[in-house]
């Protein structure tokens, strides 16, 4: 069976950055070893954003420019980075650039990946409560009869509690959370 890893939105604005917490920085240790020891493949989301940020309706609602692609903020972590180049198994990821909370582009991407091999799908990443769930409804509703898995010691929240309760939401939805 193929085991995919979804890393969501590891980057420096939502670590350090424009948008960053220091929950955020506490599981970096946890999502870089999940990384080098990853025997599967692996998706990189990306939270892209453009210099007309402001305008958007995201914009509008969250007034703090962040990931907006070529800065500083847009790359990933550091320390994440490194992971993804020395996974153990030698493992490529596929970036993929989000413009919005959740993927429409990953299902298809992973679909292709995985052929007609059956697979699992563990997300990691950040915001709980924002980009991780999204997602990771996104691919349930996909991939309904797929185990979908997320680790919750690999993720963020905006807080503590709005990680849990996304946590829950996703239990709710017959995610299944580590």
């Amino acid at each position: 069976m193929k085991k995919i890893l979804v890393v969501v939105d590891m980057q420096k604005d939502f670590v350090e950055g424009a948008l960053g917490t220091k929950e955020a920085v506490s599981i970096i240790p946890a999502v870089c070893e999940k990384i080098r020891n990853f025997d599967g493949d692996i998706f990189v989301t990306y939270d892209t954003h453009f210099e007309n940020y402001m305008d958007t309706a995201e914009g509008k609602r969250l007034p703090v420019p962040h990931c907006i692609k070529g800065t500083a903020g847009w790359q990933l972590d550091e320390a994440v980075n490194e992971a993804l180049q020395e996974n153990v198994y030698g493992k490529a990821c596929t970036p993929v650039e989000k413009h919005t909370f959740g993927s429409a582009d990953l299902p298809g991407l992973i679909k292709e990946a995985a052929g007609d091999e059956a697979f699992t799908i563990e997300l990691i990443g950040l915001c709980t409560d924002i980009c991780v769930v999204s997602n990771a409804l996104i691919l349930k509703a996909h991939f309904p009869e797929t185990e979908i898995a997320v680790d919750a010691s690999c993720c963020a929240g905006v807080t503590p509690e709005k990680h849990e309760a996304a946590l829950e939401t996703m239990r709710s939805c017959q995610i299944d959370v580590r």
